[in-house]
C-alpha cells in the first residue's frame, strides 16, 4: 500500500481503543458516560479524545446544549471506525473459530422474499459440507441489510438496491424476483369472495404492512397512484415478519407479504389467498458484495451454491 507520509503517521499513532473511543462516545455523546461504558477516568478520556483530533488535525466533535455531535469530517472518520471495529471483531471471529477446528465464520443477511427458497437451502449445503463453519443469518429490508454490509457487519446481502448511491457501494449479481401476496385468515369475510374491489379494501379494512422505506411498501403505493387510489389510513407497519404473520391470523387485516413467506400457510390452510393482484414483479434481488472486497473461501463456496439454487428456481 503507498500511503503519504502523513497517512502513515496518523495510522501508526491510532489504535484499536481509539478507535472503540470515538464509537462509544458518538453512542453516548456525553463524555462521562462514554468514559464509564470504556472503564475510564473522564479527564483520561478527554485526553484521549484530544490525541486523536490532533492526529486528524480535525475537531471530531461539537459541543451542544444536548451533548456532544460529531462535525462533518467526525461523522465520516466515525463510519471509518466502526468498519474497522467491525472488521476486526469479525476477523477475531474467524481465527477463534478456525483455532477450534472449524472452517471460519461467515455472517449472511437476506431480505425475506429470498430466505425460503435459496438463501436457506444454499446455507443448509453449507453447513452439509463444511460442518465446522460458524454460520449467522440476520433477515430485513435491503435499506438495512446495505447498511450492515457497508458497516462489514455482514459478508454478504441478499438484498435489491435502493437508492442511487448503492451502484458505487457495492457490486450486484442478480439472482431471482419476489412476488407479492395479498392473504387474510382462514374464516375472513373476505375469503373466497371473486375480485374484490381495491377501493373498498383500502376504504374499509386494517391493513399489515412493511415498513415505509421497504421496497415491498413503495411498489405497494405506487401501484396503489396508478389506480389512483390513496394508501390504507388503516395500517399496522411492522418490520416483523413473524409479527405480521401473527397478526393476519387474529385479526381482520389485510397483509402484502413476499408469496414465498406465505407459501406455506397458505398451503396448511391458516391463511387465504384474495384474488387481486395490485403489483407488478419488484426489481430483482441478488448477491450485494462491498466495492473492492475479496470473498474469503467460506463465501465464495456459498455463493456457488447460492447461484446453483437460483439457476434450479428458475429452471
Amino acid at each position: 500500500m503507498n500511503a503519504s507520509p502523513h497517512a502513515r503517521a496518523l495510522f501508526s499513532r491510532l489504535r484499536y481503543k481509539h478507535l472503540l473511543m470515538l464509537v462509544t462516545l458518538a453512542g453516548t455523546r456525553n463524555l462521562h458516560r462514554a468514559a464509564e461504558a470504556l472503564h475510564m477516568s473522564q479527564p483520561a478520556t478527554t485526553r484521549m479524545l484530544q490525541d486523536v483530533e490532533e492526529a486528524f488535525g480535525c475537531a471530531l466533535f461539537e459541543r451542544q446544549a444536548r451533548g456532544l455531535k460529531p462535525t462533518a469530517l467526525g461523522a465520516e472518520i466515525l463510519e471509518f471506525a466502526r468498519r474497522a471495529l467491525n472488521g476486526l471483531d469479525r476477523c477475531a471471529e474467524d481465527l477463534d473459530a478456525r483455532r477450534s477446528g472449524g472452517y471460519g465464520h461467515l455472517a449472511v443477511g437476506a431480505i425475506m422474499g429470498a430466505l425460503p427458497d435459496l438463501v436457506v437451502r444454499a446455507i443448509a449445503e453449507s453447513k452439509a459440507r463444511q460442518p465446522g463453519l460458524q454460520l449467522r443469518i440476520l433477515g430485513d429490508t435491503s435499506d438495512q441489510l446495505t447498511e450492515l454490509l457497508e458497516q462489514e457487519r455482514i459478508d454478504v446481502a441478499i438484498a435489491r438496491f435502493t437508492q442511487p448511491a448503492d451502484l458505487g457501494r457495492f457490486t450486484f449479481e442478480p439472482l431471482g424476483n419476489e412476488h407479492l401476496a395479498v392473504v387474510v385468515r382462514t374464516g375472513h369475510p373476505l375469503a373466497g369472495r371473486a375480485a374484490p374491489d381495491l377501493a373498498e379494501l383500502v376504504a374499509e379494512w386494517p391493513w399489515i404492512l412493511q415498513p415505509e422505506a421497504s421496497p415491498a411498501r413503495v411498489a405497494l403505493e405506487a401501484a396503489f397512484a396508478r389506480r389512483q387510489l390513496p394508501p390504507p389510513a388503516d395500517v399496522i407497519e411492522c418490520g416483523s415478519v413473524f409479527a405480521m404473520l401473527q397478526l393476519v391470523q387474529i385479526t381482520d387485516a389485510i397483509l402484502v407479504l413476499t408469496e414465498a413467506v406465505v407459501r406455506d400457510h397458505l398451503r396448511t390452510g391458516l391463511m387465504v389467498s384474495l384474488d387481486l393482484e395490485i403489483t407488478e414483479p419488484l426489481t430483482p434481488f441478488g448477491i450485494l458484495l462491498r466495492t473492492g472486497q475479496v470473498p474469503s473461501a467460506a463465501l465464495e463456496g456459498f455463493l456457488g451454491l447460492l447461484r446453483q439454487q437460483a439457476a434450479g428456481a428458475a429452471a
